[in-house]
């Protein structure tokens, strides 16, 4: 029975002042024991910290450090508190119970660093307060003593972590960029091998138990197409912005993109993929610096995703805001903004939706599907010539047929109140361009206007509509739209309003339709 069934045959009031109904049960005794033991744990857990941390510190470590290792490791005096348990009713196969843990500790921790110029550093870790929910996973359950074969733990969620640094017999403030490198070091090495849903798996009983085991479940399809007002770091000139976007801070799952010089609005369209172990809990993280040459880069701002926000096999064009920091959203600095386009491709859902950055979607011919589906004596060849075409690389050429339908509530450009709108259509790989008529005096002005575009690589080309006011002398910008080809490769053809960038006010409705036709090209 479990304690919503005992809440309903009988209300809280007929049971003992001593019954408590909590999802997370207190755990006084455990705590009492544990402040006993300390001292022993203490001196225990000390040595496999350093012997297990250490490797980890070095395999995430900032690429202006050279080594990070522990000069001294106490835990100290204080036992941590676990303040709640509770048991996650999932499936009879296992037990699952959270643990919730507060720990505001007192341990001496010195850190011997040295820094890619040849710089040694003490660093000491003070002040540590941490509180996060482990998850213990008893799996499976079995009838020989003690009842289950393995135990999975991970860090189910991380509440608060704060620590300070000091160099010993100095400042770190005086040391630019090596306390973020540190502290980034820390944070990414107990985000991404504790964090759920990574898991650390101690078997009990002989057995295979490689089901438990952190396994791939999809494809995260990521396009950085641009970012926009972006904060200014340098006091000369402008900021030289790369992006490096994640899903698991391992630097070899990190994509970093090329850098543009002295632009506060960068126009990268870079096409990256990352693996997907649990849609539920992760995220994509982007990061945006202003490269400072053979100095380390300055953090211009951040910004994340849920996945578990993104429909699969559905393109997501999304504005993200720039912090400075991810847990800490205290800072209300204008930063900028990052612009992705994101599809999301789980395992086992490949025949359901078309992922264009895939070339197996375009490498059976609709004859080769009939006979994959007929004798089992043509399945050979039809697999053959299927993974003769994977080595190729698709080109996705096609006639992008653009719609400009009207604008709505353009902002005005003469004393009148009034516009003299038209917009320029070019796609970013060609030198053709095309224009609409002009509308005289309207700042809702109607085109109706199509243009053809003979795309030669439709995944790694945009489209550019800037709009433009007519003067009798030339011309005033009034704003633009940027947008990949993502979107009508898969679906087609859309009709869509995209507000203006740049401008003060001021939407364009257009109808997008791709003709698809594929050809293939050896690596």
């Amino acid at each position: 029975m479990t304690v919503e069934d005992s809440r309903k045959i009988l209300p809280a009031q007929f049971y003992p002042s001593w019954v408590v109904f909590s999802q997370r049960q207190k755990l006084n005794w455990l705590n009492l024991e544990l402040m006993k033991i300390w001292p022993y744990v203490n001196e225990a857990a000390s040595e496999l910290i350093r012997t297990s941390v250490e490797p980890i510190l070095e395999q995430y470590k900032s690429s202006i450090l050279s080594s990070l290792k522990f000069a001294k490791l106490t835990l100290g005096t204080v036992a941590p508190q676990f303040t709640g348990v509770s048991i996650i009713e999932d499936d009879s196969s296992g037990i699952t119970m959270e643990l919730e843990l507060q720990w505001d500790g007192n341990p001496n921790i010195v850190l011997d660093i040295q820094t890619k110029l040849g710089v040694a550093l003490p660093i000491q870790v003070k002040n540590i307060g941490f509180t996060g929910v482990f998850r213990l996973i008893f799996k499976p359950l079995v009838e020989e003593f003690p009842c289950f074969g393995a135990v999975c733990y991970s860090l189910r969620e991380k509440k608060k972590l704060d620590f300070t640094l000091k160099v010993i017999g100095g400042e770190i403030s005086s040391l630019p960029g090596i306390s973020d490198a540190i502290e980034g070091t820390i944070r990414d090495a107990i985000e991404d091998t504790l964090t759920w849903p990574v898991r650390k798996i101690v078997p009990i009983l002989p057995g295979d138990y490689s089901d438990l085991e952190l396994k791939p479940v999809g494809i995260l399809e990521v396009k950085l197409v641009q970012a926009r007002s972006l904060a200014n770091k340098d006091i000369i000139g402008k900021s030289d912005p790369y992006a490096v976007l994640y899903v698991r801070p391992l630097r070899d799952r990190m994509k970093t993109s090329k850098t543009i010089n002295n632009d506060l609005n960068p126009i990268w369209n870079e096409h990256y993929e990352f693996i997907v172990e649990d849609a539920s809990t992760q995220h994509l993280t982007v990061k945006i610096y202003d490269d400072e040459g053979i100095q380390p880069s300055e953090l211009i701002g951040c910004a994340q995703v849920r996945l578990k926000d993104l429909q699969p096999g559905k393109v997501k064009d999304i504005w993200l805001k720039l912090v400075k920091d991810l847990e800490i959203q205290r800072d209300r600095k204008e930063r900028g903004q990052v612009h992705l386009e994101l599809l999301y491709c789980p395992f086992g859902m490949e025949n359901e939706f078309l992922n264009p950055f895939v070339s197996q979607s375009f490498s059976m011919t609709s004859l080769e599907k009939a006979l994959k589906s007929g004798v089992n004596g043509t399945d050979a060849a039809v697999t053959d010539r299927t993974a003769s075409l994977r080595k190729k690389d698709v080109i996705i050429r096609g006639v992008l047929s653009v719609t400009v339908i009207s604008a709505e509530d353009l902002p005005a450009m003469d004393v009148m109140g009034k516009a003299d709108p038209f917009v320029v259509l070019s796609m970013k790989k060609l030198e053709t361009k095309n224009k609409t008529r002009v509308v005289n005096e309207s700042l809702n002005p109607i085109w109706n206007q199509t243009f053809d575009f003979v795309v030669e690589d439709g995944l790694h080309d945009m489209l550019i509509l800037e709009v433009y006011d007519h003067d009798t002398f030339g011309k005033d910008y009034i704003g633009r739209c940027i947008m990949t080809l993502t979107r009508v490769i898969m679906e087609g053809e859309f009709t869509e309003s995209f507000p203006l960038e740049g401008a003060k006010s001021g939407r364009l409705n257009l109808h997008l339709k791709w003709t698809p036709q594929p050809i293939y090209r050896d690596l």
